[in-house]
């Protein structure tokens, strides 16, 4: 939403009248009485949360003489212009100490210069401006500013800049406006002095998990323990695999150990092994007591492979069928699974000691016959790799094949998990 590049001078005088204006342009304008005492200047602005468009409750002022604040319920107001605020007879018998209750806000000293995260944008962003509208001698938040326009009118040269760019390029910078019905604050208790926003809270999970990632590694410590700990399980961990792996760690170790073994069970096991790898002992050993057998079991069986090798790096989320099982049963196995798409390119066929006999594509569940043994069109030509491996003789394997996954198999071929592009496009990028 764009506003009009001048903000009127009058702001809040007659009844019914509707005015928009800056935070910016009210802040430190002095506040008089009636008869033209000055009382000090205004320091803050006090809201109390709850209500759709918050209205202000208080002024905070700052005395002429005395360095503590004081606080001033905003009935006491009488008008207000870009250059003044007046205040109604014997409004000065109202003064007193400055009091923040758990359910208010200070809007200069917690909202101001703090982050938001622009969800639209999936970005961080920084509180330029608060935009307020005036309506019957009441004065509501409307909007944040986060746009280079509201950090050129705080310091006082929008004229200059609107003027230059103006008369140089005939273009003025443009507002970036959004609605405080957007804004959700990431924490219940108000006078947190760590309080950022969360724009379009609800729909932050819609985001994509690496854009989550980069938006919890933009915040503090504080807000991004608190942000990662509203996520859902399974949001919670398609994001953790994208966070920078020392992340991984600080943001498992702030979630209570059931929140952290759930999350783990979700992530795919091969992203759970590495973050685990990195944990002191007695918190991994904690983490998958706590854990469901069957992902206990797999990832207790990947933690005995020593790091920098194949078996570190590969994942138990595969397909492998029994070689007398048909295309149909092939088809059941992968509606069935809810392995990342990678981890399903290829359809793995073992005896019945599961020794790896050959592989197939996802293409032959669509043309071939649903009665046809899958043994029929697999591919024994098989390349393969042990869990003692380099990692760097399975990405030349990579580079030379250019294969979607490669199957990893102990010394009498039996299938032990694969490896996928994408791991190893993750291990070199690492590296």
């Amino acid at each position: 939403m764009t506003m009009a590049n001048n903000q009127p001078e009058k702001v809040l005088e007659e009844p019914g009248l509707k005015m928009f204006v800056y935070l910016s342009r009210i802040l430190d304008r002095a506040v008089i009485n009636a008869e033209g005492r000055s009382f000090g200047k205004l320091a803050d602005l006090k809201v109390r949360m709850g209500e759709l468009f918050p209205r202000m409750s208080s002024l905070v002022i700052k005395p002429r003489r005395k360095k503590k604040p004081l606080e001033l319920d905003w009935a006491q107001v009488d008008s207000v212009t870009g250059s003044r605020i007046v205040l109604r007879p014997g409004a000065e018998e109202h003064f007193h100490p400055l009091q923040v209750g758990p359910d208010e806000l200070l809007i200069r000293e917690e909202l101001l210069d703090k982050q938001v995260v622009d969800t639209f944008g999936a970005k961080i962003e920084r509180v330029n401006d608060i935009h307020l509208l005036g309506v019957n001698k009441d004065l509501h938040i409307v909007h944040v500013d986060f746009g280079l326009r509201g950090l050129i009118r705080r310091l006082g040269w929008l004229k200059a800049v609107d003027a230059f760019t103006g008369f140089f390029f005939s273009f003025q910078i443009k507002e970036k406006l959004i609605s405080w019905k957007y804004i959700q604050p990431l924490v219940s208790d108000l006078r947190n002095q760590d309080l950022k926003l969360n724009v379009a809270g609800n729909n932050i999970r819609d985001l994509h998990p690496s854009e989550l990632a980069d938006i919890l590694e933009e915040l503090d410590r504080g807000n991004r323990d608190r942000l990662f700990k509203s996520l859902d399980v399974e949001t919670a961990a398609e994001t953790l695999e994208e966070v920078d792996p020392r992340l991984q760690v600080r943001l498992l170790e702030a979630a209570p150990a059931e929140s952290a073994s759930d999350i783990l069970e979700e992530m795919a096991p091969d992203e759970a092994t590495d973050l685990l790898f990195d944990l002191p002992e007695e918190q991994k050993q904690n983490l998958i007591r706590t854990m469901e057998k069957p992902s206990r079991d797999a990832l207790v069986e990947l933690l005995r492979h020593k790091e920098g090798t194949a078996g570190s790096l590969m994942t138990k989320d595969y397909i492998s069928l029994d070689r007398e099982q048909t295309i149909g049963q092939a088809i059941e196995e992968f509606r069935k699974t809810t392995y990342p798409l990678d981890s399903v390119s290829y359809i793995y066929v073992t005896d019945n000691e599961r020794r790896l006999l050959g592989v197939s594509t996802l293409r032959h569940l669509i043309i071939c016959d649903k009665s046809t043994p899958v043994a029929e069109f697999m591919n024994p030509r098989l390349i393969t790799v042990e869990p003692g491996q380099d990692i760097e003789d399975v990405v030349k394997l990579f580079k030379k094949y250019k294969f979607m996954a490669l199957p990893v198999v102990d010394r009498d071929d039996r299938l032990q998990g694969i490896i996928t592009l994408k791991d190893i496009i993750q291990e070199t990028l690492e590296d």
